[in-house]
């Protein structure tokens, strides 16, 4: 029987969860939601990177990504980010959708799925 280990554990989530070699993060939103929608895209990214590290994985081993954006008319802009961030070759299944967000203030979200290298 495999195990799951979870990390960074609050009462309402786990920030990282690995199982049977797979790593999933939860949602990530801009370190700073007063920004445009290509920052907070940036820093949301940039905070994938942090936890994919920790758990042991990184951009090439990510198998899907579902992005929720507040408004699509920020959907180029944010694709500019992404794509600029995703290794050719290597990017994940992927979905986006416009949401409401928990905060008014935040206009993109990310949930990620990864392999451990």
């Amino acid at each position: 029987m495999s195990s799951i280990e979870r990390q960074e554990v609050s009462q309402r989530m786990s920030r990282i969860v690995k199982h049977n070699g797979m790593v999933f993060l939860c949602g990530q939103v801009a370190a700073d939601a007063n920004t445009d929608i290509t920052e907070q895209t940036q820093t949301m990214l940039d905070k994938v990177d942090i936890l994919l590290e920790q758990a042991g994985s990184d951009r090439e081993h990510m198998l899907s990504a579902t992005i929720y954006v507040r408004d699509m008319k920020d959907f180029a802009a944010m694709n500019a980010v992404w794509d600029a961030w995703v290794p050719e070759g290597h990017a994940p299944a992927r979905a986006c959708v416009e949401a409401r967000m928990a905060r008014p203030e935040l206009l993109v979200e990310i949930s990620v799925v990864a392999a451990e290298k």
